[in-house]
């Protein structure tokens, strides 16, 4: 990946120029984002090179207040004829929109001040060459660890480089750059009637962090080849423990249910649970907008309000939702810094010891289902009714039987955080979620 076309100063010049435009328009108040990407993804699919993208993007984004009244608009052209349109089109849009007592900018006083630099930004200068021959590795390993893996969906490598300024009319000017860089495959395994797919990933800010192409070919092919012959189920109540990379799918429930915009619209089971319990005792949730390189690092949200580390779940109870500005105005509360979502969550157990990875997890679940893929998106955060298909594999005394699959899980996302039996010491991070394997105390699983 080249340089960025444009710098820091550059884009706060075009900030700069894009609120003094908004204000001549008329604006009472403005924010602006301007940023850029860069990126190349290569796919390899039974070793042939079948997919190169390299991807350049730019964008201003300009939301404007006339009073109460908010209008947005956006361009990809940095001239200043083009910024001048964008800003006269978000003003004019503000004009005809209606009035509403909560929008607006946050207070001054939340907004970050004397940023540092978060030290996100690590860029893989890698070629297609290069990039195809990772992922070449990477499906060669996963033909290699057995005969029974005979087909591929291929193997892929992405590195991504983007910089950003946020500004507003109330002093705020400030940004930084980012990296995302990741490496997969997916294989296929068996032939006929009894064919599985699976697929594995590594995900990093710094290249030099991610798996080996080797190990991500090999766990992959093994996770395909674990689903051969599986099964049903008989119909009926069972433990159900969530493997790790999934779990992290509850804790994005709850957040979902715990964030400004559904509660205002009463469209959320966790509407008044403010201090109350709403997951088991033993468990804590941190947010901590600090982490090193972490997925969900950030010294600002994207209002450039501050960020900072919090207790969102303490012994159970629900400490603090996830606010923006406006949202927080509609609940009569303030935002809490999450425009844009959370950062680094952490789902901890008071119960986990150290070696609790996922053999003791399946030992402490001793009969019942261990659940390694969800399909569908059966959640209604109305009633906290939940209802996925999985795939996975039933467990008896402790160890793994026959995978599992055409069966489905059913319960409700209150009943489902209360019973949270454990949670496992094989933390897997995924995006800006971690938390290891979590054990229920039991589902409706409908099969056979």
């Amino acid at each position: 990946m080249g340089q960025f076309s444009f710098s820091k100063s550059q884009f706060q010049d075009l900030a700069a120029l894009a609120l003094a435009e908004a204000r001549s328009a008329g604006a009472s108040d403005a924010a602006v984002e301007v940023s850029e990407g860069q990126g190349l993804s290569v796919n390899v699919r039974r070793g042939k090179v079948e997919q190169v993208e390299h991807n350049t993007d730019k964008g201003l984004d300009i939301t404007v207040y006339a009073g109460r009244r908010k209008g947005h608009a956006s361009t990809s052209d940095f001239s200043p004829a083009a910024i001048r349109r964008t800003a006269l089109a978000a003003f004019d849009i503000a004009r005809y929109t209606a009035e509403d007592d909560c929008a607006g900018l946050p207070e001054p006083e939340l907004l970050a001040k004397a940023v540092r630099d978060p030290q996100l930004d690590h860029p893989w200068d890698i070629s297609v060459e290069d990039a195809a021959e990772l992922a070449r590795r990477s499906e060669d390993a996963a033909f290699a660890t057995d005969g029974r893996i005979r087909n591929s969906e291929g193997a892929s490598v992405s590195a991504q480089h983007m910089h950003f300024v946020l500004a507003n009319s109330r002093g705020f000017s400030n940004g930084y750059a980012t990296t995302r860089h990741s490496l997969s495959c997916a294989p296929i395994a068996g032939r006929g009637n009894d064919m599985q797919r699976d697929h594995w990933y590594s995900s990093k800010r710094r290249a030099s962090e991610l798996a080996s192409p080797e190990v991500v070919g090999r766990y992959a092919a093994e996770r395909a080849l674990s689903r051969l012959r599986a099964r049903k189920l008989p119909t009926g109540q069972y433990p159900v423990l969530f493997e790790a990379p999934i779990a992290a799918g509850l804790i994005g429930s709850l957040v979902h249910a715990a964030s400004g915009g559904m509660l205002y619209r009463k469209a959320s089971f966790l509407v008044d649970h403010l201090g109350k319990t709403v997951m088991a005792k033993h468990l804590d949730l941190a947010e901590d907008p600090k982490v090193v390189d972490g997925m969900g690092t950030a010294p600002f949200d994207d209002e450039g309000v501050r960020t900072s580390a919090r207790c969102v779940v303490k012994a159970g109870r629900l400490e603090g939702y996830f606010l923006s500005t406006y949202s927080g105005r509609k609940l009569g509360m303030p935002t809490t810094g999450n425009a844009g979502g959370p950062h680094n969550l952490m789902l901890t157990s008071r119960l986990t010891l150290p070696d609790d990875d996922l053999a003791a997890m399946l030992r402490k679940m001793h009969r019942g289902l261990l659940v390694i893929e969800l399909m569908g998106h059966g959640v209604n955060y109305v009633t906290g009714d939940y209802s996925r298909g999985v795939m996975g594999f039933w467990v008896d005394g402790g160890v793994i039987q026959y995978p599992v699959q055409e069966i489905t899980i059913a319960g409700n996302l209150r009943d489902m955080l209360l019973g949270i039996a454990a949670v496992g010491a094989d933390v897997y991070q995924s995006g800006s979620r971690s938390t290891g394997s979590i054990l229920l105390d039991a589902m409706t699983v409908a099969g056979s």
